[in-house]
């Protein structure tokens, strides 16, 4: 991660971490510390693709308060226009990750965002994402509780 990530990853956690007292806590924690955190399936405030990892960095995404989430993203995933019931800000940490807003996931709607972008997914606004040849890693920071909810119920992944 580059230094510039780095503080800016920082930053970002540390303006949730200190949200409120409802969920206040003392928090840091080093790459190294975060990769050996428990990794999950695709989970609450995910968009529940087979493939995707999440971690919890912080908080509960399925209840009230601030969560930061970070979610791993295998090479060739797509994953359909979806909202969220919560405002959420995002920024990719490693790979390159391919986003958009709309009703669906259509190429030219897409935007490269290169490791240390950052990204906004405002609450009801269908988005839409893919990784192409390399995996992507983002962490993704909102306030609970969060939901996933498909334009088209059928491109929900099934359990």
């Amino acid at each position: 991660m580059s230094p510039r990530l780095a503080i800016l990853a920082g930053l970002t956690l540390a303006s949730v971490a200190s949200a409120g007292p409802l969920h206040a806590q003392d928090l840091r924690l080093t790459p190294p510390e975060i990769a050996a955190l428990a990794k999950g399936g695709a989970g609450a405030g995910t968009s529940g693709v087979a493939g995707i990892r999440t971690t919890t960095l912080y908080g509960d995404p399925t209840k009230a308060g601030p969560y930061t989430i970070e979610i791993r993203v295998p090479p060739h995933t797509r994953i359909a226009a979806h909202s969220h019931k919560d405002d959420r800000t995002a920024v990719v940490v490693s790979g390159t990750w391919f986003f958009g807003y709309g009703r669906r996931n259509e190429d030219p709607l897409v935007k490269e965002l290169p490791p240390g972008s950052f990204y906004t997914e405002p609450a009801g606004v269908d988005h839409f994402a893919q990784t192409h040849d390399q995996p992507a890693s983002v962490y993704i920071f909102g306030y609970g509780p969060t939901s996933t909810d498909y334009v088209v119920a059928s491109d929900a992944p099934k359990p």
